[in-house]
């Protein structure tokens, strides 16, 4: 599998358009669907595509489900009743596209309603009054859904060595990142919450438990190199002090990251990545004192 390079500079206005586009179609679940612990039912799920919501309930019966089609290059309605329409991701604007998003619900009688203004950014600009122009690159956008595809068979067998509660691996369109969280079983202190953008409500319920995450931030309206992440909750003594097989505990993040440049640019990514994950799961589990015989295994089925 080839890793694609992902340039930040190039790719920034098309990773921009994504991550609020995500954020309309994650902000429809949590209006339109029940809670479930930590969130889950919000967060979209990737396939090979690119990434859709769960099946929200229209309440007549019908199902419908929404995707960033990365092949198509457009968000993607799809109900229970084989109704079908595309929306260009190249709409020129986030007012543009979000108006076409409410526009397409209420033509199929779907639920329209839901939050404008973003989460988790910083002097967000509500969905209906940015008005600025954004150009949309196929090309950007195509290696993106590559880098996916090539790096979610690394972190599903990750995920397949864990017995013990363990997330989905899922797409947190607030932040803009894949990841799949671990659960050592116990009831974790309560998270002093102040993500900018984020109810300290909706932070304390996801960090609720011990956990130990991992997984792939791909910036969105950040331009910044993108980077692989682990990070611990709560983040047991000595924990950014151990030496992990690849990468390094970075103090401006408050967690282990390892570049994506790094892995693609490697011999044998698969390998690095892994060695990444499993180290800084190491670390947590180690200094957390976790039942790992309890809660691990060898990812073969039984």
């Amino acid at each position: 599998m080839s890793w694609p390079v992902l340039d930040p500079a190039k790719d920034h206005q098309t990773l921009s358009i994504l991550h609020l586009a995500a954020q309309m179609l994650g902000k429809i679940r949590v209006r339109h669907a029940p809670w479930t612990n930590h969130g889950w039912h919000v967060a979209l799920q990737p396939n090979a595509r690119g990434l859709a919501t769960l099946p929200t309930a229209a309440g007549d019966g019908r199902t419908f489900t929404l995707a960033l089609d990365l092949c198509r290059h457009a968000i993607v309605l799809t109900t229970s009743a084989e109704e079908r329409e595309e929306l260009p991701l190249a709409a020129g604007s986030i007012a543009a596209l979000h108006s076409g998003v409410v526009e397409m619900l209420r033509k199929y009688q779907l639920p329209s309603d839901f939050s404008g203004k973003p989460n988790e950014i910083p002097d967000a600009v509500a969905f209906p009054d940015d008005k600025a122009h954004r150009v949309y690159s196929r090309d950007s956008a195509g290696r993106l859904r590559e880098a996916f595809a090539a790096m979610l068979p690394v972190f599903e067998r990750f995920r397949a060595g864990f017995t013990g509660k363990s997330s989905p691996l899922h797409f947190w369109w607030g932040s803009f990142d894949l990841a799949v969280t671990r659960f050592s079983g116990r009831t974790a202190p309560q998270h002093p919450g102040g993500v900018p953008g984020l109810p300290d409500r909706v932070t304390r319920e996801a960090y609720s438990q011990e956990v130990s995450s991992a997984g792939f931030w791909a910036g969105g309206v950040t331009q910044a190199d993108p980077f692989f992440y682990s990070y611990a909750y709560p983040e047991p003594a000595g924990f950014r002090d151990r030496t992990v097989a690849a990468g390094a505990f970075d103090g401006n993040w408050q967690e282990f990251t390892l570049s994506y440049e790094e892995v693609r640019s490697a011999a044998d990514p698969e390998a690095v990545l892994t060695s990444f994950l499993q180290s800084t799961y190491d670390a947590a589990a180690d200094l957390a004192d976790w039942d790992r015989v309890k809660l691990e295994r060898e990812p073969v089925a039984p």
